[in-house]
């Protein structure tokens, strides 16, 4: 899988409009359709590789978050600032959305980039994260877009081999230092969390003494909070 990835990572294989809402519809006719609607016909059409494209083992998501610092955030606002840009299939796919998208170390401000199987919202509350957790790295400024490239192409090509257990990826930009993190199912399941721990020294190449935390979404939930109060491992 690498070698896919590896061999299109410099093909721009056109725009990627598919992340583009139609702006040309009238708000009303859009309400008006989605009421007519049955509830299970409003969704989008499937994301599906195209013909001769490498499909990936599991269709993924592209999210944009932003908000202002020291604002407290419920879950409800979030996820109203959380902004979905794209699905994608294929290696392809990936790349034509990816090829248009600012590096996480061009982003200013408090800014995210979440990348998560499709169906599952980057969201602690997601029934697919709830029992779950993620491993976080921080950063020095300069890092966070070639280690953000490495973690997702890692996952991509599914070299966690843990599974199902893989949810999704961040970025997190912030004013002194960016943070990656990767998100599992099970925060429970230690020998999957070492499995992951261990992957990520290698894929990101850390150095030996790099500290990593690991956190429960259960106590995010609990103190509003992804980066504080986690748990140190060296």
């Amino acid at each position: 899988m690498n070698n896919k990835f590896d061999a299109l990572k410099d093909d721009d294989s056109g725009d990627h409009d598919q992340n583009e809402e139609n702006s040309t519809q009238k708000d009303g006719e859009k309400e008006k359709n989605d009421r007519d609607k049955p509830q299970n016909s409003t969704k989008r059409k499937a994301v599906v590789p195209g013909p001769a494209e490498h499909p990936l083992q599991y269709n993924y998501t592209f999210w944009y978050s932003r908000r202002t610092p020291g604002r407290p955030t419920s879950s409800q606002s979030y996820e109203q600032n959380i902004k979905q840009i794209g699905t994608f299939a294929s290696v392809e796919q990936f790349w034509r959305f990816y090829s248009h998208m600012v590096r996480p170390g061009d982003l200013t401000g408090h800014s995210d980039f979440h990348l998560f199987k499709e169906g599952i919202k980057p969201m602690w509350e997601d029934d697919a994260n709830k029992n779950g957790g993620k491993w976080i790295i921080r950063l020095r400024k300069g890092l966070a877009s070639r280690c953000w490239e490495n973690l997702i192409l890692a996952m991509l090509g599914e070299q966690f081999m843990v599974g199902e257990e893989i949810c999704g990826a961040v970025v997190s930009v912030r004013f002194q230092e960016d943070i990656i993190s990767i998100w599992n199912k099970t925060a429970s399941d230690q020998a999957t969390t070492a499995r992951i721990r261990d992957t990520l020294r290698r894929v990101l190449n850390l150095p030996p003494n790099t500290i990593m935390e690991y956190k429960t979404h259960t106590d995010s939930i609990k103190d509003n909070s992804s980066f504080r109060n986690t748990k140190i491992t060296l």
